[in-house]
């Protein structure tokens, strides 16, 4: 697959420091290089900035509404006939509405099905506990064949998205909501699905995250590296398949392992590390992300603050797991 022209295109404006439309940027790219590609949505044409795709994609355009479990049916049916669909749905509804239909229709049938899953985590913090997307990691990663990425900003997504031309199988993207995400990727770097991006060197302590918790995680090795503390901060935009030799060689050369994310503690990109090491590498690790509780209702920042998802939460871990 050719690289996208990153520097000439107007999509990166068009997506307005937000992962959700930078996919919606994608698909145009998406359907004029693969006439197979479909697009199957489940009332997410502004959510996902799709209209500009169905203005001139229209005869490969499907809307089902709010009807997920409809929407991942469709998307496998119209796999088996050799199209290749792009669904386009809210991350809290796809996942847990439609779980046994991803897991039977797609990734039993090992399905060309890939699923752009915007709201993730709790990007939509006023919409309360139903809105939130805080195990989706945990369901999607533990179904074979399913490809797992995390998108840390739009120029991510953007190539994260053009990269599934090349993947012959299903794949969870996961995306934001409306909530802008920094850059902090370089733009002109290739996306390698399942490849580790070191953004920060360090020899005292790693911190791994991915989505919103990567450009924190950055902050954070900025604010103790005038300490003194060297943190090597890894951008693992691929939770399965997981980069096992960057998770081993953070383990040896470093003192500990800090996992940021924005999903419960329990079943994510923490306990994908935890499990990798518990088995080659027992290493010291701490956790930040959502504890096992429903998150409140309020504005996306306050509540990841509220919760320990911040730069200042991840530099506390890395203090605690240090002392």
């Amino acid at each position: 697959m050719n690289a996208p022209d990153l520097a000439s295109q107007e999509w990166r404006q068009k997506s307005a420091k937000q992962t959700r439309l930078a996919y919606g940027q994608a698909l145009l790219e998406i359907g004029a290089r693969d006439p197979r590609a479909v697009v199957v949505s489940a009332d997410t044409q502004d959510l996902l900035g799709i209209r500009p795709y169905i203005e001139r994609f229209r005869d490969r355009f499907i809307e089902l509404g709010i009807a997920e479990q409809n929407a991942i049916g469709a998307a496998s049916g119209l796999a088996t006939t050799g199209l290749h669909p792009y669904v386009c749905a809210y991350a809290p509804f796809i996942t847990a509405r439609s779980m046994e239909q991803v897991r039977n229709d797609v990734a039993y049938a090992n399905q060309r099905v890939v699923i752009g899953a915007a709201a993730s985590g709790i990007s939509l913090g006023v919409a309360g506990g139903t809105h939130h997307a805080l195990e989706d990691l945990a369901l999607m990663r533990s179904l074979p064949n399913m490809t797992v990425i995390v998108p840390a900003d739009v120029d991510e997504a953007y190539k994260a998205a053009l990269c599934t031309l090349d993947i012959d199988g299903p794949v969870y993207l996961r995306l934001g909501g409306r909530a802008e995400e920094p850059p902090v990727s370089d733009p002109d770097a290739p996306f390698r699905p399942g490849k580790a991006v070191q953004l920060r060197p360090g020899a005292d302590v790693t911190v791994i995250a991915c989505g919103a918790l990567v450009e924190m995680a950055v902050r954070a090795a900025d604010l103790l590296q005038k300490e003194g503390i060297g943190v090597r901060v890894l951008n693992m935009h691929t939770v399965k398949p997981l980069d096992r030799d960057a998770v081993l060689a953070a383990a040896a050369e470093t003192r500990g392992i800090v996992a940021a994310e924005e999903h419960h503690l329990t079943g994510g990109l923490g306990g994908a590390i935890a499990e990798l090491l518990a088995v080659e590498r027992p290493t010291r690790m701490r956790l930040v992300g959502m504890p096992d509780v429903f998150a409140m209702i309020g504005p996306t920042g306050p509540l990841r603050a509220k919760y320990g998802m911040s730069a200042d939460g991840i530099v506390n871990a890395c203090r605690a797991l240090l002392a």
